[in-house]
């Protein structure tokens, strides 16, 4: 099996790498930009599989279809939220939400295998994507959540909301008065509920709000600590992979 990576972020491409090695899977194309793929889709054979990021440093990674035709199966990597991949109208294999987990990485894989051999064709409504993506289409997002306390049902403000975070498989939100209320929720179904100017999903686990950020520390392998006004339960880390797309998010 031919698989390539296009990824503008070489850490990122290096680690994906590493990580398909892991399953067995050799990776020996790596590119990084929109010009620098149209040319090599243009000098070589096409691969069977794709690792695609959607923003490359020179531009999204659709215009490469606009001037080559790819018929390879494509696994999107993206920190982009849920909602914005629904509006793809195509046959993609999957799509992997940044940082990439190993678990989610081998069941991607075994998704694309499953479905060999048949033939996998690319339809990609470009315009209305890239209308998506650069002017991010008006919705509604929560104002207020309904939580549980006892036999009472209390309304929290999404104002009022420092972070939500998961842990031992509960989804919580934790307030600015130091409260934390379980969910009926995921933090996967949060992404489309969350205003993304004020909450960023920082790593697996955690949501923050940009108005609750006390304090931004240098942390290990490159990561950020995050200080919240109120929230000290547990260390709030951004992922490494994540920590340029939340500089440009805090601008």
């Amino acid at each position: 099996m031919k698989v390539i990576i296009i990824e503008d972020e070489k850490p990122s491409a290096r680690r994906l790498q590493r990580m398909l090695e892991a399953i067995d899977i050799k990776t020996e194309t790596l590119l990084h930009s929109v010009e620098e793929a149209i040319h090599w889709f243009n000098n070589n054979q096409h691969p069977d599989l794709i690792f695609l990021d959607i923003q490359l440093s020179d531009g999204l990674s659709f215009e490469i279809f606009d001037e080559v035709e790819v018929k390879s199966a494509i696994i999107f990597t993206t920190a982009y939220d849920e909602y914005a991949l629904q509006a793809f109208k195509l046959n993609s294999i999957d799509y992997l939400l940044k940082p990439i987990d190993d678990e989610d990485l081998e069941k991607a894989v075994a998704k694309y295998k499953t479905r060999l051999p048949e033939k996998t064709s690319i339809a990609l409504d470009f315009e209305d994507i890239k209308k998506l993506l650069v002017n991010p289409i008006e919705r509604e997002y929560k104002k207020r959540f309904s939580v549980k306390v006892g036999q009472h049902l209390k309304l929290v403000n999404i104002d009022d909301i420092e972070c939500f975070y998961s842990e031992n498989k509960g989804t919580y939100l934790y307030t600015s008065e130091g409260r934390n209320y379980l969910l009926d929720t995921t933090l996967e179904a949060l992404e489309k509920e969350l205003e993304p100017q004020t909450f960023f999903r920082i790593n697996r686990k955690f949501f923050v709000n940009i108005n609750a950020i006390k304090d931004m520390i240098s942390y290990t392998n490159s990561r950020l600590q995050i200080k919240l006004n109120n929230y000290n339960e547990d260390e709030v880390i951004v992922a490494r992979e994540r920590v340029k797309d939340f500089k440009n998010w805090l601008e």
